[in-house]
């Protein structure tokens, strides 16, 4: 490829990826200086120019003028102003100003002398490097452009295809790259099928060492928190508010939700006509169970709520700083309000975000004749 096809084909190459041409020029610029100092003379000091128009390389020596070859980062011209030296310019790229001024009466110190130094077979090396440096900074525009398309991503339910799997992770293709999905964050007795469209929920978007890692989850709470939003048109007019998601995934979910318009009944909008928008997300949670509670402002009040199924339940805050409750139900409600293995007062804990105790009526009534 002759330079004037190569800087034509390095055009197209960086509208197509969209690609500043100063990023790959810079970097070839350098790529190039390296290369010369490795194939054609490591002491030398060079200066590598590329023609943008007519994609012609020169590769040029340079000495600086010094009052004395020193290893110092600094000297003083004539006028007695201080001159940073590059570190890396060695011993051997500083000339004294006496020898300077034969090859250029002019000289002065501080400046530079140049002599171009292309080596005839400088193409070949150029092109090398020029489609490794190309090469890189294509893959690295694609990273940050994939970054920056999932950045808004995060935190978002998102439909994709099961691509490929292996011991511990799914791996579902989003478009433009894949998202982990680790086995570990599936619902409970759920079985993926490779191949089919399946919703998760995007838990983070980092840069990783080898691309964008876009890590997925069917487990967290923000998945059901995403699903209710995406089926219930409320949620999305701010008719409905979604006040908070407490989930035990694969066994039980317990959503908070309260109206902000007095005609609108919150439970009765999530559940739909004949149950069809609950029906929907029930489906998708592969029958995790999911308890709508009706958000108070009210402590008690919510907390009795969240108590569901456990009905005609009494609470007291016994401590409101250290957010303590307790809750009253009478005894055929005690095991509605504790749940299997705990799972209800649990999930209606962290719901309410009150550490609730339970107690029945003849508890407190024992109690009572004791003291």
């Amino acid at each position: 490829m002759d330079s004037k096809a190569f800087i034509k084909a390095l055009d197209n190459i960086v509208k197509e990826k969209n690609i500043s041409p100063d990023v790959v020029f810079d970097a070839m610029t350098l790529a190039l200086q390296t290369a010369y100092k490795k194939n054609f003379d490591s002491k030398t000091n060079v200066r590598v120019d590329i023609n943008r128009e007519t994609g012609e390389i020169k590769v040029y020596s340079y000495l600086v003028v010094v009052p004395e070859i020193d290893e110092g980062s600094e000297t003083v011209d004539e006028e007695g102003n201080t001159i940073d030296v590059p570190p890396e310019i060695n011993i051997d790229a500083q000339i004294l100003l006496e020898d300077a001024l034969k090859i250029d009466p002019k000289a002065k110190i501080g400046d530079t002398i140049e002599k171009e130094v292309t080596p005839k077979d400088f193409g070949r090396v150029a092109a090398g490097t020029a489609k490794q440096v190309v090469t890189q900074k294509i893959r690295e525009a694609e990273k940050n452009s994939i970054i920056e398309e999932f950045a808004d991503k995060e935190f978002e339910l998102m439909l994709g295809l099961v691509a490929m799997e292996d011991q511990k992770n799914y791996y579902i293709d989003l478009g433009r790259t894949r998202g982990i999905l680790p086995k570990s964050e599936i619902i409970p007795g759920e079985t993926i099928k490779m191949g089919s469209n399946i919703r998760v929920y995007i838990t983070k978007v980092e840069n990783g060492t080898k691309g964008p890692v876009i890590l997925c989850s069917r487990k967290h709470y923000g998945f059901v928190k995403r699903l209710f939003e995406v089926e219930i048109p409320e949620l999305q007019s701010g008719d409905i508010v979604l006040y908070a998601v407490a989930r035990d995934a694969g066994n039980r979910s317990k959503v908070a939700v309260y109206s902000t318009n007095e005609r609108i009944d919150a439970i009765g909008s999530c559940i739909g006509e004949h149950g069809s928008r609950i029906g929907n997300i029930l489906k998708e949670l592969n029958g995790e169970r999911v308890d709508l509670v009706l958000y108070d402002e009210d402590p008690q009040t919510f907390i009795a709520n969240a108590l569901s199924p456990a009905k005609n339940v009494i609470v007291n805050i016994t401590d409101p700083e250290k957010k303590e409750a307790l809750a009253i139900v009478t005894d055929d409600n005690l095991s509605l309000a504790i749940g299997k293995k705990g799972s209800n007062i649990r999930l209606a804990s962290k719901l309410t975000k009150y550490k609730i105790e339970i107690k029945t009526l003849s508890q407190i009534n024992e109690e009572g004749n004791k003291e």
